[in-house]
């Protein structure tokens, strides 16, 4: 028997802040050792750093969504590592459990910031449905983003209590009384990440490139203290968390050179970076009139990831 969306929803939120906080702790541990790894030709630092701990965490995720959720094994799959039971789940299925091990490789290598996060989300073709981000040294006791329904959560880990425990006691945001900011991140534009965003800070906005970036976008956005980002054809597995938040905050994402509502129906695969795209340039903000300023200012910018040298 099929289960629904909801049942899909409720078994995530019981089972996956167990597993994140025991990934994060095992990723925050890890990354005291040299375990860098090569695989990754895409040319971009961001996209090619590749650890052991990417490898170790996805195992420990894949395992748990098949083991403690039996009902999780009729959704696809898809993760940025090859690794772990990944044929135990569906080949086929209208909702996709989306995994990112660690987002942030580059910065959980090279000890250049703490904004690296272990993530999940579930998706049909339009919309995300359930979303958690945990955010292993983002703060003390590390942080959670959280968002499934009406209700966004993000704040500190309570390592007293259980993960699943600490989010239910965690007070929702609030749309209404969080900040307005006018900060924007931007990757993906390879060589020109700094200069891009430079362009949408003179277009009023302000633009941070991800050497700038003060930590992991996804509690930065459903905080306040970010309001959006734009992004050169982003991955399918952590970008969309981002899409989430922004539609539940009022705001949307939309392809730059249509307008059009982002989907997940038309992607590519970067044989350089090996994982899933979506193609051109995404917009996201958390409202209206952000989102317009980053659509007249990137609409006819490159669409092509790689353009030829």
């Amino acid at each position: 028997m099929s289960a629904s969306a909801a049942d899909i929803v409720e078994a995530l939120r019981q089972v996956t802040p167990d597993l994140l906080r025991w990934s994060g702790a095992i990723a925050r541990r890890m990354r005291t050792f040299d375990i860098g790894l090569t695989g990754k030709s895409s040319g971009n630092a961001n996209t090619d750093a590749l650890t052991l701990a990417d490898l170790t965490v996805q195992e420990l995720i894949v395992a748990g969504l098949r083991d403690r959720a039996p009902l999780l094994r009729q959704c696809r799959i898809e993760a940025e590592e090859e690794n772990g039971d990944l044929g135990a789940f569906a080949a086929d299925a209208p909702l996709t459990i989306a995994i990112d091990p660690i987002d942030g490789t580059k910065c959980f290598k090279d000890h250049t910031g703490n904004g690296y996060a272990v993530m999940i989300h579930l998706r049909d073709g339009h919309d995300l449905l359930y979303s958690l981000v945990y955010a292993p040294e983002d703060g003390p006791t590390g942080s959670w983003t959280q968002a499934y329904g009406q209700t966004i959560k993000t704040g500190p880990d309570d390592l007293s209590v259980s993960a699943f425990d600490c989010l239910e006691k965690m007070p929702a945001v609030q749309a209404q009384s969080r900040p307005d900011s006018r900060k924007i991140y931007l990757i993906g534009f390879q060589k020109n990440d700094v200069a891009n965003a430079q362009r949408v800070t003179a277009a009023g906005l302000e633009g941070y490139a991800p050497d700038d970036m003060p930590g992991s976008i996804y509690p930065l956005l459903a905080s306040g203290a970010f309001g959006g980002s734009l992004i050169h054809s982003p991955n399918l597995y952590d970008f969309p968390v981002s899409l989430q938040l922004a539609r539940m905050l009022g705001g949307n994402s939309v392809w730059v050179d249509s307008g059009e509502p982002v989907h997940f129906k038309e992607t590519w695969l970067d044989d350089r970076a090996n994982m899933l795209r979506l193609p051109g340039i995404v917009a996201t903000a958390d409202d209206p009139a952000k989102l317009e300023i980053l659509v007249d200012l990137a609409r006819d910018w490159n669409p092509v990831r790689y353009p030829p040298e």
